[in-house]
């Protein structure tokens, strides 16, 4: 009979995505993660077949709780100013609010991952290559709806979206007041004709 392992899986998960988004993935070592979590290197790799393995489940752990999440649910109807809008403010106030000033784990990924031929940066690279590709859908989506000029470059406003995204969750590692955060958002947003006045 195979032994059972001595750890809870889906807590392990989140300690290792709470330490990638600290410490970054290559800061973030098997020995180290064996050590918080109390077990064996052997156990370490039945679980998760290795470290390359539980960074892409941790990733996709942290990407159920951001607030960009609500960018996914969106339909072909749902407005799209006042929806970006309050996800941008969620963003500022999330990033403010962490004590540890970690930005985005997504992104930090990103920064230390892409430059390099790696599955972890595969799999980064496919998951921002996706956050783009959908940005892309909710602006055709607007046009549909004459929301946006027919005129729109669906592409290049969903770049630039994300590139404000990816903005302020860098900014958010050395500014840690939502007011500045939202300052920046804001006016980005209103310059890309996006910006919709919300009740917060």
């Amino acid at each position: 009979m195979v032994r059972p392992l001595a750890f809870d899986r889906e807590a392990a998960i989140e300690l290792a995505m709470n330490e990638i988004w600290l410490n970054g993935y290559e800061g973030t070592s098997v020995k180290a993660l064996c050590e918080k979590l109390r077990i064996t290197r052997s156990s370490f790799y039945n679980a998760f077949g290795s470290r390359e393995k539980l960074f892409q489940l941790a990733l996709e752990r942290y990407l159920e709780q951001v607030p960009e999440r609500a960018l996914a649910a969106m339909k072909p109807e749902t407005p799209l100013k006042p929806t970006l809008t309050r996800v941008f403010r969620e963003i500022c106030r999330v990033r403010a609010n962490d004590p540890e000033g970690r930005g985005c784990m997504a992104v930090n990924s990103m920064n230390e991952l892409l430059s390099g031929d790696s599955e972890p940066g595969t799999v980064i690279a496919a998951v921002a290559n996706s956050a783009i590709d959908r940005l892309e859908e909710l602006v055709q989506w607007a046009k549909e709806r004459s929301e946006l000029p027919d005129s729109t470059d669906a592409r290049g406003l969903a770049l630039a979206i994300h590139s404000i995204m990816i903005g302020i969750s860098t900014q958010s590692k050395f500014i840690s007041d939502e007011k500045e955060l939202w300052r920046s958002a804001s006016i980005s947003l209103n310059a890309l004709g996006l910006y919709s006045p919300t009740k917060m």
